[in-house]
């Protein structure tokens, strides 16, 4: 069967972009930098894009266009044995479970939006977030049922995310001609608004006033480093997929750059957006930013909607620029959902020859159905739980085993050589020490910082039997789940047979 192709160049680069592009940037982005010196952030930031980010990304997709293959089949290819699948089924089987619990964001999306109609939450956004529309409850372990809206919301998420893809690249191209350039445009919308705001330029000197000792904070390195992996969509399968519908001819450095940077700007953007915001909450109610909650949920859904109810000119004027931040966070997280699903979808078909429309609508149940447990009134617990885990854990070992199996088995000079071989853009020798040396090894120094400071104490004072299910239990799962998938006849094997 002849492989789908995307429609062109740019639609290629729209698509990876809205998948790297998502509420990483919205908020993750900003948090780091308020968290870790500042504008003496974006200097670790820019070096792990070069060492880790950027070569990973290239290494990715060069894997996805030479193999014509999702992750899976593409390293069984690479390998030459069937083993090898498993390194694709991994960040797969761990994509699987970033989507069930990202799409319960879009899910109070969906519902901040109904409520900017009316400034639900002008009364006290803390109370409001928590309180009304999470209902939260004292700890995991009370689930206290379903939260109807969010449970709602949760399901026109999936109904969105399997429209979006339902005929594979053909109407993700249709799709993100909107869905990339709109949530930018309302970014920077939001961007000029907060730099008119008396009090911005506090925010904003807030941002970029370097706190140099920082440098000398290793966390604060491992956090750049971290933000690069987690905001790329490297590791989660997305780019081979994506990739594996390129033509041979295609220029995989150059993409990759037009790729990385404009992840990186978006991201730079957004924080002008939020820090300007910031300085204006400050210089209208006293808070001090240093006091305010600057990182996660917390910034998108208590810290900038109580912003937006002090915003001058009347309550229109706070309804539109409410309306306008939650349907940017809204595109924004709907194309990094449907991307990861699209990387499942490519990796199932691709080995089992089933039919792809089928398979989407399988996946998108499947999804709604994982993330069930986030629709209860105990979802943040297990959010935050499952999300801490797979992304500090799972996500870097399997950035580690990439990088030993391209740059020590299979050999980075090869694949160099081929993505070279049809670039304008050629990449050294430089490229090759990344992969082998670099990379893994910034890799493996933030996983032993994560894992010696959770072996201090308790991840965010949760009781251990918690830990152990929804964060060792599901990083174990993963690691099940991918052999399971290895062990299974494909369609390749049935014809051996």
């Amino acid at each position: 069967m002849k492989r789908e192709r995307w429609g062109s160049k740019s639609i290629f680069i729209l698509a990876a972009i809205g998948s790297a592009v998502g509420l990483g940037n919205a908020w993750r982005f900003p948090g780091q930098a308020y968290a870790n010196g500042g504008g003496a952030f974006f200097i670790p930031y820019f070096v792990a894009l070069l060492t880790a980010g950027l070569p990973l990304l290239i290494m990715e997709l060069a894997i996805g266009k030479k193999y014509q293959s999702g992750a899976p089949t593409a390293f069984r290819k690479m390998g030459k044995k069937k083993g090898f699948e498993w390194i694709g089924w991994w960040p797969l089987a761990t994509s699987f479970v970033i989507v069930s619990y990202y799409a319960i964001i879009m899910a109070w999306t969906f519902n901040y939006l109904w409520h900017s109609l009316s400034m639900a939450w002008s009364s006290g956004s803390e109370d409001f977030f928590y309180g009304e529309v999470l209902q939260l409850t004292e700890s995991p372990g009370v689930l206290g049922g379903f939260n109807v809206p969010i449970l709602i919301g949760l399901v026109l998420t999936w109904i969105f995310v399997w429209y979006c893809i339902r005929n594979g690249v053909q109407s993700v191209g249709k799709i993100v001609k909107w869905t990339v350039p709109v949530p930018i445009a309302l970014l920077v919308i939001l961007g000029i608004r907060a730099l008119t705001l008396p009090g911005a330029m506090e925010g904003i000197n807030y941002y970029l006033s370097p706190n140099w000792s920082k440098l000398l904070d290793i966390n604060v390195w491992a956090a750049a480093y971290g933000q690069i992996f987690f905001s790329l969509s490297v590791l989660f399968g997305i780019m081979i997929a994506y990739s594996s519908f390129l033509p041979e001819d295609a220029d995989v450095p150059a993409n990759g750059i037009i790729i990385a940077f404009s992840n990186s700007i978006i991201s730079f953007i957004a924080g002008f957006a939020v820090f300007g915001t910031l300085g204006f909450l400050q210089h209208s109610t006293g808070i001090l930013i240093e006091d305010m909650t600057v990182a996660g949920p917390g910034l998108a859904f208590v810290t900038y909607p109580a912003a937006m109810a002090e915003l001058p000119g009347g309550i229109w004027v706070q309804v539109i620029f409410s309306l306008t931040f939650f349907l940017m966070l809204l595109t924004l997280g709907i194309d990094s959902a449907f991307s990861i699903v699209e990387g499942i979808v490519t990796g199932l078909v691709d080995k089992f020859g089933w039919n792809k429309r089928k398979t989407v609508t399988a996946v998108c149940i499947a999804g709604l159905a994982g993330g069930l447990i986030f629709a209860t009134n105990a979802g943040l617990y297990w959010l935050d739980i499952v999300d801490h885990w797979v992304n500090d854990y799972n996500l870097i070992i399997i950035g580690i085993v990439e990088c030993i199996v391209v740059g020590w088995i299979y050999g980075a000079n090869k694949l160099r050589d081929y993505f070279n071989s049809t670039s304008n853009v050629k990449f050294g020798k430089w490229w090759e020490i990344m992969i082998k040396y670099v990379t893994p090894l910034s890799l493996l120094v933030i996983n032993v910082l994560y894992l010696v400071d959770n072996l201090k104490e308790a991840y965010d004072g949760y009781d251990m039997q918690y830990l152990i299910i929804g964060g060792w239990g599901v990083v174990l799962v993963t690691i099940i789940v991918g052999f399971i998938f290895t062990v299974l006849k494909g369609k390749e094997d049935t014809q051996a047979s």
